[in-house]
């Protein structure tokens, strides 16, 4: 798998899933302007994935937002199984709450075996988060901020889009041909 690969995969995965099927309302915006990063780590540690976030922080607080507006942090390599991934969250908590970044970002978690709690493995639901590879996606608060200043009812994102998924259904998600 090559870094070409793994960027088509995710690129195709947005264009589809989370802007075709409107799961983040947001992200079509700054798709279209061409303001998304996508970095593929090379990291095969947890410890190497650290190194490769606060990089990626350091990069997006020094890139004006005009330019990047977000970055999708890719690690195909590390943390393939959800339960680690999901554990190495804290980490990724504590190092965005380092004083350099000044609480300026938050990162959003994606995984192709996301599961919610208080779900089963194959719940529609968990769709909503599940990338082809573990992804960090690194999220200037500012641009949050806005966006859901943007959107009415942004709260009630999350709770549409278990009722579009669970129309939409297992069939409905692998019609869209996602990961070929």
């Amino acid at each position: 798998m090559n870094d070409g690969t793994v960027i088509t995969h995710t690129q195709e995965w947005l264009e589809k899933a989370v802007i075709g099927l409107n799961l983040c309302p947001f992200a079509k915006a700054v798709h279209v302007k061409k303001l998304v990063r996508y970095v593929v780590s090379g990291a095969t540690t947890p410890d190497a994935l650290l190194a490769d976030l606060l990089t990626e922080l350091r990069h997006l607080q020094n890139t004006d937002p005009d330019a990047i507006d977000t970055t999708l942090l890719i690690h195909p390599y590390v943390l393939v199984d959800f339960l680690d991934y999901n554990d190495f969250l804290d980490t990724v908590d504590i190092a965005t709450s380092e004083p350099e970044f000044d609480d300026a970002f938050q990162v959003a978690s994606l995984h192709p075996q996301y599961q919610f709690s208080g779900t089963e493995v194959d719940d529609i639901e968990n769709y909503s988060n599940r990338a082809p590879y573990p992804t960090l996606h690194l999220l200037r608060e500012d641009s949050v901020d806005k966006a859901v200043d943007a959107f009415p009812d942004a709260n009630l994102i999350a709770d549409r889009n278990i009722e579009m998924l669970k129309k939409l259904g297992h069939e409905g998600w692998e019609a869209l041909g996602l990961y070929r």
